[in-house]
């Protein structure tokens, strides 16, 4: 079994690409990341998004993921044949597509309203907290699964945020600059960025977070202290 990682740095020597000029590929499909992100994903420091990585495939010429991840592919037939072998399959699969035989039925896929979203690719409680003014991100495409007023999503790392929000899960926000009491919004404390529930009572000013075995991160007039959003999924 193969990492992530390790199937974008061999695909990525494969096709002959420095990490610069495959972040340079990524922005041409829309995707703004760095050469240094791609760093971290080789390194397995971090995962790219689904739609990143599907990108990635298609930039890379990875047409099997299954194989590439797992090694072999029990569903497809060439996964265990050497090149010799799977050239005389195509050979073979190209005769048959072109008697116009055995084409497949297909169906009209209609289309569903759609907007485009920046989703970060840092993660908050694990990244600096100026990541909204850098152009770490993708532009996604979302549905009616993201609420209307989200401006951008980002994940979150760890548990402290359990059991509403789990590691690696992407929170959609809707960006602004105060929130109320008792509010769950995207925080940068000290240039660190943090998903936390805000308290703001007669005991001062808190980040909360709902998993219990954590203390509150007090905030006081001596912090940097900034608040991006509110979480509002």
């Amino acid at each position: 079994m193969y990492s992530v990682g390790q199937i974008i740095s061999k695909n990525r020597k494969k096709k002959g690409y420095s990490q610069p000029e495959l972040a340079t590929a990524l922005k041409k499909e829309g995707i703004n990341i760095s050469y240094k992100t791609i760093s971290s994903w080789e390194k397995n420091g971090s995962d790219p998004s689904v739609t990143t990585f599907l990108t990635l495939c298609k930039i890379l010429e990875i047409t099997d993921v299954y194989e590439d991840y797992f090694g072999v592919n029990p569903g497809n037939p060439l996964s265990t044949l050497n090149d010799a072998g799977k050239e005389k399959v195509l050979e073979y699969a190209a005769l048959i597509k072109e008697s116009g035989k055995y084409e497949k039925d297909t169906a009209e896929i209609l289309p569903f309203p759609t907007r485009p979203i920046r989703l970060y690719s840092t993660m908050v409680s694990a990244g600096a907290g100026n990541f909204l003014e850098g152009e770490e991100y993708e532009m996604v495409e979302v549905g009616d699964e993201v609420p209307a007023d989200a401006d951008f999503g980002v994940k979150i790392t760890g548990d402290s945020m359990e059991p509403r929000f789990i590691n690696h899960q992407t929170v959609w926000v809707h960006q602004q600059d105060s929130i109320s009491n008792g509010e769950i919004g995207i925080f940068c404390l000290n240039d660190m960025s943090y998903c936390k529930k805000l308290q703001d009572d007669k005991d001062g000013l808190f980040l909360i977070s709902l998993n219990k075995k954590y203390e509150p991160k007090p905030v006081t007039k001596h912090d940097s202290f900034k608040i991006f959003g509110k979480v509002l999924v």
